[in-house]
């Protein structure tokens, strides 16, 4: 740590995970609630809070650290690239920028016309598409005002991506919101075919619905989706901000259904921020023109850096072969669980039903035994470890969990 920021935190450093929460609170905004703990440092898929206890991260930073802590070569690359050049503003253009453009079209598979834009976050990536959507306007006569989301969905916490979450408590604070956005039933074709019509500009939709609890659409859905919105002139717009690169044991949980555009973040930095929208042929790229959108920070040769490391390190380990496989095993061995009611999820994505609503108490109790993980909802726990994870570091954690859950539902009857 240089000389400067010693001088900053090194106080806090030496001060007990109390203090420092306690003035967590007294200078940020409680958005958040309160932290769980406060982490220090990490290696590999551990990290380390501020009383030095270790914890098996399996929950990733919500699906972003994909090479889990501290990777060497993201970190000699980042260090490279920001001791070379670091920001040049939308003015300017970088090889890192271009090269990691073109990787994404390849790996998507993109036919020819397709481009991408990048921005900082999952959320500005669904911003940009909500734009795309409303440039495909339609005509004066049939104008395309409605956009057709999915109950349970997650599109982030900006006022366009907001428009297109489904959970009230997300939603109402902050309406009236950007309109004409219209909810159909998750994995319903007929509501589906029904909603769609002339007037509609795009659907959206996650290929697996992680924040609803890991809800995976089978393909025949994504399919039906795509024909019935390629019928009506509307755009199909894949959310795989949290199934995307390399997440499911594929490079897309949408593989073999092209929409029309794809947003992607998280894991695409291997922790550094960064997001994209891919726009797949020129009809689709041609919707929004110089002008109509942009961003400072988005594609910058750090982040962009940051990104091409991540894939290739998937690539040339074959990760996503190893998240096939050890995700297999690990929702086996949940599933063999006599209070486990339900798994889901593909690769190192899953999600597992308990049969007491105690999912939030679990969490709490995981991490006191050295597990970070998550509930989204009372009965539903959420594994996203980094793709580098072993059978064998997940083995502790389905090792531990039966005297957890256990402990738990004795707590609660007491």
């Amino acid at each position: 740590m240089n000389e400067i920021i010693e001088h900053e935190v090194g106080a806090l450093s030496a001060l007990p995970g109390s203090e420092l929460l306690s003035r967590y609170n007294n200078s940020l905004l409680g958005v958040f609630g309160a932290p769980q703990q406060v982490l220090v440092r990490g290696a590999g898929c551990h990290v380390w809070d501020a009383d030095g206890n270790q914890y098996l991260d399996l929950l990733a930073g919500i699906a972003v650290n994909a090479l889990g802590h501290a990777h060497p070569l993201v970190n000699s690359v980042v260090s490279s690239q920001l001791a070379t050049l670091g920001h040049i503003s939308n003015f300017f253009t970088s090889p890192t920028q271009i090269a990691l453009a073109e990787k994404l079209l390849e790996i998507s598979a993109a036919p020819t016309g397709s481009k991408v834009f990048f921005t900082n976050s999952g959320t500005e990536a669904n911003e940009a598409a909500f734009k795309l959507a409303r440039r495909n306007a339609g005509t004066e006569d049939a104008p395309r005002t409605k956009v057709i989301a999915l109950e349970h969905a997650f599109h982030g916490r900006t006022m366009g991506a907001l428009a297109l979450t489904w959970k009230p408590a997300y939603r109402e604070p902050f309406e009236p919101l950007p309109g004409g956005v219209q909810w159909v039933a998750a994995g319903d074709i007929e509501a589906l075919h029904e909603a769609v019509d002339e007037n509609t500009a795009a659907v959206f939709i996650e290929p697996i619905q992680g924040e609803a609890g890991v809800i995976e659409f089978a393909p025949e859905y994504l399919q039906a989706a795509r024909e019935i919105t390629a019928a009506a002139g509307a755009l199909l717009i894949f959310d795989e901000v949290q199934t995307g690169i390399g997440r499911t044991g594929a490079w897309f949980a949408s593989a073999g259904v092209l929409p029309d555009a794809m947003t992607l973040a998280k894991g695409l930095g291997g922790g550094f921020p960064i997001g994209a929208m891919i726009v797949f042929g020129p009809e689709a790229t041609g919707l929004l023109t110089p002008g109509q959108h942009g961003t400072t920070f988005g594609g910058n040769p750090v982040a962009t850096a940051a990104a091409l490391a991540t894939l290739h390190v998937i690539e040339s380990q074959g990760l996503l072969e190893q998240v096939v496989r050890v995700g297999e095993d690990v929702r086996g061995k949940l599933a063999a669980m006599d209070f486990v009611t339900e798994v889901r999820g593909r690769g190192l994505l899953i999600g597992f039903d308990l049969e007491a609503a105690v999912a939030p108490a679990v969490v709490k109790a995981a991490l006191d035994a050295g597990f970070i993980i998550n509930a989204p909802g009372p009965n539903t726990l959420r594994l996203a470890p980094p793709l580098i994870i072993t059978t064998e570091q997940l083995d502790t954690f389905v090792a531990a969990l039966p005297a957890l859950y256990a402990a738990v539902v004795a707590g609660t009857q007491e």
